[in-house]
C-alpha cells in the first residue's frame, strides 16, 4: 500500500507540475510547436469531460470521480499481493493518479488544465492525468487479453462459508 501511495503522489505531482508550468508559461489558446505541425503545447481550460463534453457540470464530475475512485481503491485492496498481479496493480495506480490529478484541478480551479495537442490530426487537447488513464486502460485491456485468465480473478468471488 505504501508503494501505491508513493507512486500515486509522484504521478499526481508530475501532472500538477506540468499544469503549473503550462499556466505560468503559455498564454491561453497559443500553440507552441514541438514537432512542427504534428505535436505541440497549447493551454486550454477544459470545463467539461473528455473531448469537452458536459461543460460546467462540476458537481457531476466530483460525484462521478469519487464513486470511481472508491471502486478502484476497493478493487486494489482485493488484488492479491503476489508478483503475478503487479501489472494489474500498476494499471490501478495509473487510474487513481489520473483521476485524482484532474479531480484536484476541478476542485481547485473549477476546470482542468490541458496542454498536449496533436495538431496533425486535430486531436482534443489533453494532459498527463489523461495520459495515465488512457495508458492504464490500454494496459488493462492487453493484460486481460494476453496475460490473465478468468481463474486469475477467483479472489473477487465471495466466499460462501
Amino acid at each position: 500500500m505504501i508503494v501505491m501511495l508513493i507512486s500515486v503522489i509522484l504521478l499526481i505531482g508530475l501532472d500538477q507540475f506540468t499544469k503549473y508550468l503550462t499556466v505560468l508559461n503559455i498564454p491561453e489558446r497559443t500553440y507552441i510547436p514541438i514537432l512542427n505541425d504534428v505535436f505541440g503545447l497549447t493551454y486550454v481550460k477544459n470545463k467539461g469531460a473528455a473531448f469537452g463534453m458536459l461543460q460546467e457540470q462540476i458537481w457531476l464530475f466530483i460525484i462521478f470521480t469519487t464513486v470511481i475512485l472508491i471502486g478502484i481503491f476497493y478493487f486494489y485492496t482485493k488484488i492479491p499481493k503476489d508478483r503475478k498481479y503487479y501489472p494489474i496493480r500498476f494499471t490501478m495506480i495509473l487510474f487513481i493518479a489520473g483521476a485524482i490529478g484532474n479531480f484536484v484541478d476541478r476542485i481547485r480551479l473549477r476546470y482542468v488544465v490541458d496542454m498536449l495537442y496533436f495538431k496533425l490530426i486535430d486531436f482534443p487537447v489533453f494532459n498527463m492525468a489523461d495520459c495515465y488513464v488512457v495508458v492504464g486502460a490500454i494496459l488493462l485491456i492487453a493484460l486481460m487479453i494476453f496475460k490473465y485468465k478468468d481463474e486469475d480473478f477467483a479472489f473477487m468471488k465471495r466466499s460462501t462459508k
